[in-house]
């Protein structure tokens, strides 16, 4: 059986993942829509017989798609979602999956409601320095954790305007609350500072702050604090690092450090993320076994309501409790 796959979104992250797609045993790249069908014709070029739209309608009422990937920027979320869900087509979609709580708690409504297969692209749960740090902290005790994500300003407009990103705390450091939660468990308080310190004197048109630090309460009892810069231009870094019971794990995506007494161990990382992401989600979509999804949409929703407890609390100046429930 040979998938038929669409893509919306003809940016960077649309077209890796047509690459990847196209590279893989019995799957065709099929359609793409874009913002404009110009945009669609320049990405759908490189694949024998893929079709460019610029309506989700029209490419769904023109093709018979297995499944769609969804690479659209944060604020470009919604209708593509759930005219997906309304059809019964698998998807999977970058993160974040919105830059409010109500598009998203409404397309997670619709998903469940049809049990729709579904998968988020928070590719650093499928990195080897991940899995790795999971199974070793089955006999650990996390008490602290930090982590960061540390560099300059994307050139995307997009990217550095509050109102379409939500800024680098949810479209991009994302990534870092996602990991923690996969390795330490859900959030319950989160309390956050930002601050605009340089980038919006270096570049034209930011609205989004450019340094900040969120500290978070978790269930499990230990305390958690992710900072983030949009504002260097040298030393950029990403990672997560667990203080427990015996020692510390650095969680990067080219590897993972054990530091125990006495004692540093380094386990580099050498599969690719974004392909063990892919596989699992078309595993999902040939078999009906979504065992290998690491991420799916309601999983999701609880790291973006992170994201958005944190731009709550950075306006406010208050705590923002969480309830597991909502």
């Amino acid at each position: 059986m040979t998938l038929q796959i669409g893509l919306v979104g003809t940016g960077w992250f649309g077209r890796m993942h047509a690459e990847k797609l196209a590279a893989m045993e019995g799957v065709q790249v099929r359609a793409f829509c874009g913002s404009s069908i110009e945009k669609a014709e320049q990405a759908a070029r490189s694949y024998r017989d893929a079709r460019s739209y610029d309506a989700i309608t029209n490419m769904l009422d023109d093709n018979k798609l297995d499944a769609v990937y969804i690479c659209t920027p944060p604020f470009a979320h919604g209708e593509i979602e759930l005219a997906l869900v309304e059809r019964g087509i698998p998807f999977l979609v970058e993160k974040p999956i919105g830059i409010d709580e109500e598009t998203p708690n409404r397309i997670r409504i619709e998903i469940a409601r049809k049990q729709l297969i579904t998968s988020v692209g928070y590719h650093f749960r499928y990195m080897e320095s991940t899995g790795r740090a999971k199974a070793m902290l089955a006999d650990r005790t996390p008490v602290m954790a930090q982590g960061q994500w540390m560099g300059g300003m994307p050139g995307v407009y997009w990217w550095r305007n509050m109102a379409t990103s939500g800024g680098q705390f949810v479209e991009q450091t994302t990534h870092i609350v996602d990991m923690m939660r996969y390795l330490l468990g859900d959030v319950h308080e989160v309390y956050a500072a930002y601050g605009n310190v340089l980038a919006a004197q270096r570049e034209e048109g930011v609205t989004v702050p450019d340094v900040g630090a969120v500290t978070m309460k978790l269930a499990s009892g230990a305390i958690a604090t992710i900072s983030n810069t949009c504002a260097i231009r040298g030393g950029d870094r990403s990672g997560l690092q667990i203080y427990t019971d015996k020692g510390m794990l650095e969680v990067t995506g080219e590897a993972l450090i054990d530091f125990e007494e006495g004692k540093r161990t380094e386990y580099k990382s050498r599969s690719n993320p974004y392909q063990s992401e892919n596989e699992a989600f078309l595993h999902a979509v040939r078999t009906g076994d979504t065992s290998r999804i690491l991420s799916d949409y309601e999983d999701a929703w609880k790291t973006h309501r992170v994201t958005m407890a944190a731009n709550e609390s950075a306006r406010s100046g208050l705590p923002v409790k969480l309830h597991v429930s909502q």
